[in-house]
């Protein structure tokens, strides 16, 4: 890993050095997006109630899922019976933070030590995970005046960027035990508006931020440089709902509410791929830690993995019963996780192509998942798996792998 950290590193770089920035605009015609977007643009002053909107819709959504119902009993058991072999892998509720924010909670980011949380109010909430009972840490207050729908981290956790519903993205830095206020990224070069910057994601060291937009285009930052925009990408216009970067550094997954998914090459600045197979929102995009796939998922209610090198669709898993809002490799790349809006999270084996855990405490809808990163240690490698959850109950739950230290 820390080969491909200095590779990536290395790469990065040269990518988007001496690179113009173009601009383009279209109408968005996301559903899930538009009265969002009209109501925090021309009513800022009732912010308070666009979580209460969304949760309407979602709860709605939730609703018409269909239950499914059986008649005869031997049918119900066999149904059982196929579950507890094909969950082969148990995982604990370690501990749920009840109330963790006033409002739906959108977003996740996680770090060695801690948990940052992102909702429909304006404070960023962070969480210790060195303590049994996950304490509040640090409140960052008045982080974004809309709320917050996005929240990432590098992975040496020393800086993070939080995305908020006005269309504004913030950068934060880690010194001294503390977070504390780096910059605005959103506005340097363009007004602000929302959904001006969607979806963010960080290079493993930081140092670039990539971001979607509501008409489709993909922006590149450079945080070392005065946040400076180096590179813009276009796209067929559709919003742009989820953006992942590869731990390679070699590729950017941008996800789109038409159903297309794009894969660009950095080292050529160019569309390498548009992936096929989901033709439905696509709501959640991830490389595996190897850079080896690439994970996509969305309102079809499947998670298609694809090879970034060829294009090509290897594999389908399915078993969510409504859409698929978050994924996340863990740190080996042996499993992903996911999380639904019919309430369930799943973690699939990849080699095996089944899920082998499902975990539904929750009858709200799951917004984002998140593995919890190990120290760099061997004693911390050898502990016990964990990941987070969270979404419309307004609470945060740590679970912990059976079986490890």
């Amino acid at each position: 890993m820390a080969l491909a950290n200095a590779a990536a590193a290395s790469r990065i770089p040269s990518l988007f050095l001496g690179r113009s920035a173009t601009t383009s605009s279209t109408t968005i015609r996301a559903w899930s997006f538009r009265n969002l977007i009209s109501a925090s643009v021309a009513i800022p002053t009732i912010a308070i109630n666009i979580p209460g909107i969304i949760a309407d819709i979602w709860e709605g959504v939730l609703n018409a899922v269909p239950k499914k119902k059986t008649s005869h009993m031997k049918k119900r058991h066999r149904q059982l019976a196929g579950k507890a072999l094909k969950d082969s892998k148990q995982y604990l509720a370690q501990h749920t933070i009840d109330e963790a924010h006033a409002t739906d909670v959108f977003a996740l980011a996680a770090t060695q030590a801690q948990i940052l949380s992102g909702s429909g109010e304006p404070s960023i909430k962070i969480y210790s995970t060195t303590e049994d009972d996950f304490p509040i840490a640090q409140v960052l207050r008045d982080a974004h005046k809309l709320g917050c729908h996005h929240i990432v981290t590098n992975q040496p956790g020393t800086k993070a960027v939080s995305a908020g519903f006005a269309g504004e993205a913030k950068v934060w830095k880690y010194e001294e035990g503390i977070w504390k206020d780096d910059g605005d990224v959103t506005g340097i070069d363009a007004p602000r508006k929302a959904g001006e910057t969607w979806a963010v994601t960080l290079s493993l060291d930081g140092q670039y931020l990539a971001g979607t937009t509501h008409d489709g285009r993909v922006n590149v930052w450079d945080l070392t440089n005065g946040g400076e925009k180096v590179k813009e990408f276009e796209t067929k216009g559709s919003f742009g709902m989820c953006i992942d970067l590869s731990p390679d550094g070699r590729f950017i997954a941008s996800g789109h509410e038409s159903g297309n998914i794009y894969l660009f090459s950095t080292a050529t600045s160019r569309l390498l791929h548009s992936l096929p197979g989901l033709i439905k929102p696509v709501r959640a995009v991830k490389f595996s830690p190897g850079s080896k796939l690439v994970a996509a998922a969305g309102d079809a209610r499947i998670i298609s993995l694809y090879d970034p090198n060829s294009g090509e669709q290897v594999a389908n898993l399915s078993g969510h019963a409504a859409w698929i809002t978050s994924l996340d490799w863990s740190y080996t790349g042996q499993y992903l996780l996911s999380g639904s809006l019919d309430g369930k999270v799943k973690v699939w084996d990849i080699d095996r192509r089944t899920c082998v855990a499902t975990h539904s405490e929750s009858e709200r809808g799951i917004w984002c998942v998140k593995w919890l990163p190990k120290g760099e240690t061997s004693v911390e490698r050898q502990k016990a798996e964990r990941f987070v959850t969270a979404g419309s109950n307004r609470a945060i739950t740590i679970y912990r792998e059976a079986t490890g230290g």
